[in-house]
């Protein structure tokens, strides 16, 4: 991404075509479908790209097999073709992940469930099977060999009681007689928003984080900008066309213009808890899917080397700025964790907790679960500001086409959707990343998934001095030089920034990110440098993220 300070000067001094509020990842699809389009294109963010709802999901990419209890088929259908499609145009980012419902004492598979599972199939059925292959192919092999545009799920097969405890090795105890075995997706959800912001940007677009819109710009009744506001500065940024991508919070844009328009859908924020564990702790090569009583379940999955519990869905009423997980939540996933694998998990054993809020779409129905609305809401209201919100992290493309396909209907220009066909960003070979002095060998893998062939220009950055070569926490792979490159080319400016999103370690090793602790220091340390902070700019960032690391319940030490 192009550095903050010229993207600061582009939008105060340039007009646009399009303005988009919000840098999560329905933003980022916006300003790449607009910019892909022809349009020329800003996007702003409050706070830092992808900090919201975006970072803090369960990081599947999946079709939702619990929707089909609500027999929102058309939901179900629409995820499942998109999550086919990210596999195609990020396999680096988006790879298949197995998961597993076992049963047990002698019992087979629920045959309601299988029924389900046959469904799932059916929708899943490629449509788009060779849709831009010859665009992808080429663009680099996964581990193995094998061509990752070309994986398409198998069908769900039943499994015996081995192989249940082969891929859920932490199942072992309970001595499961079978299984069923089917294929969803798993992307790291803050990765790719940057990825989709990147190759907004190589069409042209113009992102800044840290820019609040204090203001919708009206001129003769139409919205013609927005204005911002950047630390003690303002300033307008000037566009034909404003888009609200900002979810649970489209609503506190223009309020008033909102609650005088009809048939404005109202966004009833829910709560997901997700708690990160060692992988030695419950030990996962698949997903599982846990019972969690009422109905409901949860997911147990193993995610960047450790294994990941979620979700809640509660209603909320809380701030929406920073949402700590509560321990009621934290309780009621870890009960769930221990009552379906037999283990005695407790709070002490936490590698990370966090907590999102989903913009779910009230249906004014109080007796309806908020599972009900998933779907994405798109409303134009009388100053021609169009809002997208609702939705789910796996159909972004799709919320975003929504949007755009607004916009040129309303203008009447022939410029139809492309991301379709756009890879975000490259693969790469894990054996053909170049070696550097003092990396670990387990770093190659992880660079290769999170930067694709950008890991490239994140090893010349560990070349320049020997310590950012070096982990940032001993047992996970994360290198200071990431530390650099966020700042130098991902416009990250706290340690925040870094921890939770540019890496993930706030989710992984929270307990060892005490902000009076070796880890924090040296990520500042490596901040400061890349960004020439003086002693009070690095004590102001050290007590920003103590703030923020209480804030968001990240389970740091005192």
């Amino acid at each position: 991404m192009i550095v903050r300070s010229e993207a600061l000067a582009a939008l105060s001094s340039e007009a646009f075509d399009v303005v988009v509020v919000g840098g999560g990842i329905t933003g980022a699809g916006v300003a790449l479908d607009a910019a892909s389009r022809g349009y020329s294109v800003a996007l702003v963010e409050k706070a830092d790209f992808a900090s919201g709802t975006s970072s803090r999901s369960s990081k599947l990419v999946h079709g939702g097999l619990r929707y089909l209890q609500n027999f929102d088929l058309g939901l179900v259908r629409e995820a499942l073709l998109e999550r086919q499609l990210m596999v195609q145009l990020a396999p680096h980012l988006v790879h298949p992940l197995p998961l597993v419902l076992a049963a047990f004492d002698g019992a087979r598979p629920d045959r309601l469930t299988g029924v389900g599972l046959n469904l799932y199939d059916v929708m899943s059925v490629d449509r788009l099977r060779g849709r831009g292959r010859s665009r992808l192919r080429g663009r680099g092999a996964g581990e193995g060999g094998s061509d990752p545009t070309e994986w398409s799920p198998e069908r769900h097969r039943v499994i015996s009681g081995e192989e249940v405890v082969e891929l859920v090795p932490a199942l072992a105890g309970r001595d499961p007689s079978s299984g069923y075995l089917f294929y969803d997706c798993q992307t790291d959800d803050a990765r790719l928003v940057l990825t989709v912001l990147g190759e907004a940007e190589r069409f042209g677009a113009v992102c800044a984080n840290g820019l609040e819109v204090v203001e919708l710009v009206v001129q003769d009744g139409r919205a013609s900008g927005v204005r911002v506001r950047d630390g003690d500065d303002e300033f307008v940024v000037r566009a034909a066309n404003v888009v609200n991508a900002t979810g649970v919070w489209a609503d506190r844009i223009r309020p008033d213009e909102l609650h005088d328009e009809a048939e404005v859908p109202r966004i009833r924020p829910s709560r997901g808890t997700h708690v990160t564990l060692r992988h030695d702790d419950l030990p996962l090569k698949a997903g599982a899917i846990v019972p969690a009583g009422g109905g409901r379940s949860i997911f147990a999955l193993p995610w960047l080397g450790r294994t990941l519990l979620g979700t809640t869905d509660n209603d909320y009423d809380g701030g929406l700025d920073h949402v700590p997980p509560s321990e009621e939540d934290v309780s009621y996933l870890l009960d769930a964790a221990n009552e379906y694998f037999g283990s005695q998990l407790n709070s002490a054993q936490l590698t990370g907790a966090y907590a999102g809020v989903r913009p779910l779409i009230s249906t004014g129905d109080p007796k309806k679960s908020v599972d009900i609305s998933r779907k994405a809401e798109l409303y134009e209201t009388s100053s021609g500001m169009v809002t997208i919100t609702g939705g789910k992290l796996t159909t972004w493309r799709r919320m975003a086409k929504l949007a755009v396909d607004r916009l040129v209907d309303r203008e009447a220009r022939d410029a139809p959707c492309r991301t379709h066909e756009i890879p975000l960003g490259a693969p790469v070979a894990v054996g053909d990343l170049p070696r550097v002095e003092g990396v670990p060998d387990e770093a190659y893998a992880a660079l290769a998934g999170r930067y694709g062939h950008a890991a490239h220009d994140v090893l010349a950055v560990a070349r320049e001095r020997g310590e950012l070569a070096q982990p940032i926490v001993s047992d996970l792979p994360d290198l200071l030089a990431e530390v650099v490159f966020a700042a130098r080319r991902e416009q990250a400016s706290s340690v925040g920034d870094v921890l939770l999103r540019r890496t993930r370690l706030g989710l992984l090793a929270g307990p060892e990110l005490g902000a009076d602790g070796p880890i924090a220091a040296r990520v500042l340390g490596a901040l400061a440098h890349e960004l020439e902070w003086s002693e009070r700019e690095r004590a102001d960032a050290l007590e920003g993220w103590r703030i923020e690391a209480g804030a968001e319940g990240v389970a740091t030490t005192a």
